[in-house]
C-alpha cells in the first residue's frame, strides 16, 4: 500500500469517529475520478453512513458497486473486508440467507488480520441474530489476531461486543471484565462514535446488574454524546425502553419505542432493528396495561423476526404475543402448551426470561384448574427465587407463591410473598427517585394481592391489615433522596422557572404566542426529571415495620382508624380501636370511583354562586358513597376523631362530605404507618409561622394580611440571617417578596406555614405539580431539596390535594411530597373552591389552631362555623387535613 492508499483507508475508522465528514470525503473522492480500489473504500464508506444513518437501500446499492470495484482491483482483502460490510447490511435489511452467504465469502478471500476483523462482523450479526453460541465462537477466534496485530480499535470492539453477547446469557461478571477492558482501550484512541457505544453498554451492564438509576444516567451520556455526531440512537431507545420498564415507566417506554419506529419508517431504516422496536413497544404496552397494542405490535415482531431468521428475538416476542393474549381474557388449554414451548426454547437459548415464560405456562394452567400441569410449570419458575437480578427473584417468588397457593397452605404464600417483597424493597431503596420508587412497587403488586387474599381466606383482619400496609404508600415510610447539588440541574430548575413565568405571562397578557416557550419548558422539564431520575437511593437506617399493636396503643380508646383494602374490586373495611381491628365488607370500588367524580363535579359547580340547587344532589352522592365505602362500618365508628386511609384511587374523595364523618374531627392518612410516624413527629425547636401569599388570586389572599395582625408581625417582616436565633416568630411574604428560593428557605424548618397561592396539578407528570410565586412556579422538586419541611402546612387553593396514582397503591403530589420531609399535618384542597369562601375558612381554621386545637380538630370547627349557603359549605368539604399534627 502507498502513501496515498493509507490516506483513503482512513476514511473508514473516520466514518464512526466522524461520519459527517467521512461521508463528505468520500463523496469528494469519488467525484475526482479514483482508482477502482480507491472507489471501493469510497462506495463503502458511503454504504456504512447510509446503513448507520440513512437509508438501507441505498445502503446495499453502495456497497455491491464496492465489492465489484474491488474484484476489479484485484484486492482479495479489500473484497473480503466489504463482503463483511455487506453481510451485516443484508442481515439487517432481513435479508439473513444473503448475509450470511456474504460472510462464508467474505471469511474465505480474508487472511490474518483481515479474517479476524470478518470474524468479528460475523459474529455480530450472529448476535443480532441471537445466535449466541455462533457470536461468542468467531468473536474468541478474532480477538488473539486482532491483539496480536495491535489493532486497538477493533480489539475494544471486539471486547465490547463480547460483553454484550455475556449479558444476553445473564454472564454479568464476564461482560464487566470485558467492558472494562475494551473501556480502557478507547480512552487512548480518537473513536468518538466507539466511545458513546462504549458508555451505552456500560449502561446496559449497569440495567443487567439492577442499577437502574445508574443505567439511566449512562444511557442519557451516550445520548449526548451520539447527539454531537449526528448519529441515530435506535439501539440506544430499545435499551432505554427496556430500563424504563424496569423502573415502572411503561407508558414512556411505548412512547418512545412508537416515535423510533416512526422515524425509523421515515428514513427507510433497517428492518432488524424495526423488529426489535416492535418487540420493546409489546413489552411497553402489555406492561402498561394496553394488551391490544401489545398484541399488535408483538405480531408483526413475529412476523419479521421469523422472515429473518432471528429465532432468539422471535421466541422473545412469541412470549410477549401469549402474554398479551392471555391479558385480553384468551387463557386456553393451547396457551399453557405455546407458553411451555416458548419456555423450554428459552432455556435452550440460556436466555434469562425462561422463568418468565414457565410462570406465564403456569398461571395459565392454575387458571384453567390444571394442577399438575401447574405445579410442573411453576416448580420451574421457582428455581429462579434465589439467583440473578432482582426482578427475576422476583419471578421466582411470585412462582413459588401460586404453589403454595395450589396446594392449599396460607403459610408458604405468605412467606413467599414476603421474601419476595424483600427483594424488591431492597431493589426500591437503591432509587432515589421518589417517582421511581413509587413506579417501581407496581412489580410487587401480585405478590401483594396473592398475599392480601391468602390472609382474607385464613380469617384474621389483624393479618389483613398488615398486608394490606405491606405495600401501601411505601414510598412515605423513608425520606427520598435529597437531589444532588448539581450545577446543571439546579440551573435547569431556574431556567424551567423563569420560562413557565414567561408562558404564563404571555397567556394572560393579551394572547402573545408562547408555543415557542411551552416546547423550551417542556424540554427543561425532560432535562430535570432525567438528571432526577439518575439519583442513587439509600437504604433507611431502621427497619420501619407495621406493627398493629403498635397502632392500637397510639389509638387508644376513642381515635378509630378506617383503612380501606381492596381485594378482587371490593372494598374491606378494617375498622382499628379500642384494641381489636374488625372487618366489614363494602361495594366495588368501580362504583366508588364512578360517583367520587359526580362528586367532584357537582363541588366545581358549586364553587360558583347561582349553583345552589346542586347541593342536595351533591349531599345524597355523599351518602351513596358512605354506603359503598363504609358501608356497615359506618354504625361503629364512634364518638370520637376519625382517621381514614383510602386506596390510592379513592384519593379524591371528599371524605368531610360522608354523613357519618360530616361533623367529626377527620383527618386522612396515606397509610396507617404514615400516620403513625405523622403522631411521632416532634415540632422543630424554634420554629416560627411564615404566611406567603402568591400573585394573581382572585382574593388577593384576603386572608393573609388578617392573619400577619394576629399573629403580631407586619406584612413584609423578614428575619434577619444568622446568629443564635435564626428565624423570627413571623415571617411575612407579600405578592412581590414571595420568590422560589426566599420561600423555600422561610420554609424550612418552620413550625407553621400558610401558603395563599393558585396551585396547579399535573396529571402527566405529578412532580411538576406546583404553586404559583411571583418568579414562577414551586415544584414538587423544589419541596425535595428542604433539610425538613414545614411540621404544619396549610395549602388554601384549588387542587392542592390531588395526588396521581402510580405503582401498586402510591400517591404523588404535593402533599405526599411533604410528608416524608418532616410534615406531621397538612391542610390542603381536592378541587377548585371560591376564593372568597375560603377567606372565612383559613381565618376560622387558624383561630381553633390558636387556640391549641389540632389541624383536624380546627379544620372541623371551622367548618361549622361558616355560614350554610351551597358556596361555603362546598369550600368546607372540599378541604381537608393530612397526617396527624
Amino acid at each position: 500500500m502507498t502513501a496515498g492508499n493509507d490516506s483513503v483507508l482512513e476514511l473508514l475508522p473516520m466514518v464512526f469517529a466522524a461520519p459527517g465528514e467521512a461521508l463528505e470525503r468520500a463523496q469528494e473522492l469519488l467525484g475526482a475520478d479514483p482508482s477502482p480500489l480507491h472507489a471501493s473504500v469510497a462506495h463503502q464508506v458511503i454504504g456504512i453512513w447510509q446503513r448507520d444513518f440513512g437509508d438501507t437501500r441505498r445502503a446495499l446499492a453502495h456497497l455491491r458497486r464496492a465489492r465489484e470495484l474491488a474484484a476489479r482491483a484485484d484486492s482479495a482483502e479489500r473484497e473480503a473486508d466489504v463482503l463483511a460490510t455487506l453481510g451485516v447490511a443484508l442481515v439487517h435489511a432481513g435479508r439473513t440467507r444473503e448475509g450470511l452467504a456474504a460472510f462464508e465469502r467474505g471469511v474465505a478471500r480474508g487472511t490474518g488480520h483481515t479474517r479476524a476483523r470478518v470474524l468479528y462482523r460475523r459474529a455480530y450479526v450472529w448476535w443480532v441474530l441471537g445466535r449466541h453460541g455462533e457470536a461468542l465462537v468467531d468473536v474468541r477466534r478474532a480477538i488473539p489476531v486482532l491483539r496480536q496485530a495491535d489493532d486497538v480499535i477493533w480489539t475494544a470492539r471486539a471486547l465490547t461486543l463480547r460483553a454484550t453477547v455475556h449479558l444476553a446469557l445473564g454472564s454479568v461478571e464476564r461482560a464487566d471484565a470485558d467492558f472494562t477492558a475494551a473501556e480502557a482501550l478507547w480512552d487512548t484512541t480518537g473513536q468518538e462514535h466507539d466511545k458513546a457505544d462504549a458508555v451505552e453498554s456500560r449502561g446496559l451492564a449497569a440495567f443487567r446488574s439492577g442499577d437502574v438509576p445508574a443505567a439511566l444516567r449512562l444511557l442519557d451520556e451516550a445520548e449526548e454524546r451520539y447527539a454531537k455526531l449526528g448519529t441515530p440512537t435506535f439501539m440506544l431507545t430499545i435499551r432505554r425502553c427496556e430500563v424504563l420498564m424496569a423502573a415502572g415507566l411503561a407508558t414512556e417506554a411505548l412512547a418512545e419505542a412508537d416515535g423510533a419506529i416512526a422515524a425509523l419508517d421515515g428514513i427507510g431504516g433497517q428492518s432488524t432493528r424495526k423488529a426489535e422496536l416492535l418487540l420493546v413497544a409489546a413489552r411497553a404496552a402489555r406492561l402498561a396495561g394496553e394488551p391490544r397494542t401489545a398484541l399488535a405490535r408483538a405480531a408483526v415482531a413475529v412476523r419479521l423476526f421469523a422472515g429473518q431468521r432471528r429465532t432468539w428475538y422471535e421466541t422473545h416476542a412469541r412470549l410477549v404475543l401469549i402474554e398479551a393474549r392471555v391479558a385480553t381474557g384468551r387463557a386456553s388449554g393451547r396457551l399453557v402448551a405455546d407458553a411451555a414451548a416458548v419456555a423450554e426454547r428459552l432455556a435452550a437459548f440460556g436466555a434469562p426470561a425462561a422463568p418468565e415464560a414457565s410462570l406465564l405456562a403456569g398461571r395459565i394452567a392454575l387458571g384453567l384448574g390444571w394442577t399438575a400441569d401447574a405445579e410442573r410449570h411453576l416448580a420451574v419458575a421457582a428455581r429462579s427465587r434465589h439467583i440473578g437480578p432482582p426482578l427475576a427473584r422476583m419471578t421466582g417468588w411470585a412462582a413459588q407463591a401460586l404453589r403454595a397457593r395450589a396446594a392449599g397452605s396460607t403459610r408458604g404464600v405468605l412467606e413467599a410473598c414476603r421474601r419476595g417483597l424483600d427483594v424488591l424493597d431492597d431493589h426500591r431503596m437503591t432509587l432515589g427517585a421518589s417517582e421511581l420508587r413509587a413506579r417501581a412497587t407496581a412489580q410487587g403488586t401480585e405478590l401483594a394481592a396473592l398475599a392480601q387474599r391468602a390472609s382474607l381466606a385464613s380469617g384474621g383482619p389483624r393479618r389483613l391489615l398488615v398486608w394490606s400496609e405491606r405495600w401501601r404508600a411505601t414510598v412515605l415510610s423513608a425520606p427520598p433522596t435529597r437531589p444532588p447539588a448539581d450545577p446543571v440541574l439546579l440551573s435547569a430548575m431556574t431556567a424551567f422557572r423563569e420560562l413557565a413565568a414567561r408562558a404564563e405571562e404571555a397567556r394572560t397578557g393579551g394572547g402573545r404566542p408562547v408555543a415557542a416557550l411551552e416546547r423550551e419548558q417542556r424540554r427543561l422539564e425532560r432535562e430535570i426529571r432525567s438528571r432526577t431520575l439518575h439519583m442513587r437511593g439509600e437504604a433507611p437506617d431502621d427497619d420501619a415495620r407495621f406493627d398493629v399493636g403498635r397502632l392500637l396503643d397510639r389509638l387508644g380508646d376513642d381515635v378509630r382508624l378506617v383503612e380501606l383494602a381492596v381485594l378482587d374490586g371490593r372494598v374491606h373495611v378494617l375498622l382499628c380501636g379500642q384494641g381489636r381491628v374488625r372487618r366489614f365488607e363494602a361495594g366495588m370500588l368501580a362504583e366508588a370511583e364512578r360517583e367520587a367524580e359526580h362528586v367532584q363535579a357537582g363541588l366545581r359547580r358549586l364553587a360558583h354562586p347561582g349553583a345552589e340547587a346542586r347541593l342536595p344532589l351533591v349531599e345524597a352522592a355523599g351518602a351513596r358513597l358512605q354506603e359503598l365505602l363504609l358501608g356497615p362500618a359506618a354504625a361503629h365508628l364512634g364518638a370520637g376523631p376519625v382517621v381514614v386511609v383510602p386506596p390510592g384511587r379513592l384519593h379524591r374523595v371528599p371524605w368531610a362530605l360522608l354523613p357519618a364523618l360530616r361533623e367529626r374531627v377527620l383527618s386522612v392518612s396515606p397509610s396507617a404507618g404514615s400516620w403513625l410516624r405523622a403522631r411521632d413527629t416532634a415540632p422543630p425547636p424554634g420554629g416560627g409561622q411564615v404566611l406567603v401569599r402568591g400573585p394573581g388570586l382572585a382574593s388577593g389572599g384576603a386572608e393573609v394580611p388578617v392573619l400577619a395582625d394576629r399573629y403580631g408581625g407586619p406584612p413584609g417582616r423578614a428575619h434577619e440571617p444568622g446568629g443564635p436565633d435564626r428565624r423570627a416568630a413571623l415571617t411575612v411574604l407579600g405578592e412581590d417578596e414571595a420568590r422560589v428560593p426566599r420561600v423555600l428557605r422561610e420554609l424550612d424548618g418552620a413550625a407553621l406555614a400558610h401558603i395563599a397561592a393558585h396551585g396547579t396539578f399535573r396529571a402527566d407528570s405529578p412532580l411538576f405539580s406546583s404553586l404559583r410565586m411571583a418568579d414562577g412556579p414551586l415544584i414538587v422538586h423544589d419541596f425535595e431539596r428542604l433539610d425538613r419541611s414545614p411540621y404544619r402546612i396549610i395549602l388554601s387553593c384549588c387542587d392542592t390535594a390531588r395526588f396521581a396514582s402510580v405503582g401498586a397503591d402510591e400517591l404523588l403530589g404535593l402533599v405526599t411530597a411533604l410528608l416524608p420531609l418532616g410534615t406531621a399535618g397538612v391542610v390542603a384542597c381536592s378541587a377548585p373552591v371560591n376564593d372568597a369562601a375560603v377567606v372565612p375558612l383559613m381565618l376560622a381554621l387558624h383561630k381553633g389552631l390558636d387556640a391549641g386545637l389540632s389541624l383536624a380538630e380546627a379544620l372541623r370547627d371551622a367548618r361549622a362555623a361558616l355560614p350554610d349557603d351551597a358556596v361555603h359549605q362546598a369550600t368546607g368539604w372540599a378541604f381537608s387535613a393530612f397526617g396527624a399534627a
